[in-house]
């Protein structure tokens, strides 16, 4: 049972490292493809417009991301791995010096007398857990873990174009004269799901958060709408 319920909190932990990209493609896609949505109906564009001008951003916005994703992670880790060779590099020619910095490492740690020079040869003596003391305590960097940079975008270009495609299928299943109603409450309750999801990796009320996305999400939708609402009013103004 104690095996068992290890396995799953593992699995829990590997799924919880991918949360935030999911849920932050997913949000940013249902967000960006509504308030285009809401944008155009406020600026009292023609339906079949709103689908073209909605499907090309979902697209657009989806590739934008997942590129940006996948530079991102691919940076970061060429980062740490330039930082990790040069730490090598030091272990290998001055020795001494590093020693003496994983030394001031583990005072700060607590460890004193014996203990400490007992810490610091077993340290020492293997240059990976050496040189990741040394990177995660003098240059405070984590070595990147998880999916791989490319991985990582394609997990973010599927949430964006799923979860962004939720606010268009409306105009999808019952054509473009469809209601902007069934619009707005799909992706209501699209944002209001995704946001729930995020309670089974925390200890927050899975309510309170699917409410903190739907209202972050109806503001932002509510400002685009306003926005193309003003600018019909000024074109016609003028």
């Amino acid at each position: 049972m104690a095996e068992q319920n290890q396995i799953l909190r593992e699995r829990h932990v590997r799924v919880g490292r991918h949360l935030k990209d999911v849920v932050y493609a997913a949000n940013d896609g249902i967000v960006t493809t509504f308030a285009v949505v809401a944008a155009t109906v406020g600026g009292a564009l023609s339906p079949l417009t709103i689908l073209v001008v909605g499907i090309a951003n979902l697209l657009a916005d989806g590739f934008s991301m997942a590129s940006g994703d996948y530079l991102g992670s691919k940076s970061e880790e060429d980062f740490y791995a330039k930082e990790e060779a040069a730490e090598y590099r030091e272990v290998r020619e001055k020795p001494d010096e590093e020693r003496e910095e994983i030394r001031g490492i583990l005072v700060r740690k607590g460890y004193r007398g014996a203990d400490l020079e007992e810490m610091v040869r077993l340290v020492t003596a293997n240059k990976t857990m050496w040189v990741d003391l040394m990177m995660r305590d003098e240059l405070g960097m984590q070595k990147p873990g998880g999916a791989s940079p490319l991985q990582s975008a394609a997990l973010t270009f599927v949430s964006f174009i799923t979860a962004g495609s939720i606010p268009l299928l409306p105009y999808v299943l019952f054509g473009v004269h469809a209601s902007f109603f069934w619009t707005a409450a799909s992706a209501g309750a699209a944002l209001f799901a995704v946001g729930a999801l995020r309670g089974y990796f925390s200890k927050t009320s899975w309510v309170l958060l699917g409410l903190e996305m739907f209202a972050v999400g109806g503001f932002a939708a509510g400002m685009a709408y306003g926005v193309g609402a003003a600018i019909r009013s000024l074109v016609s103004f003028t």
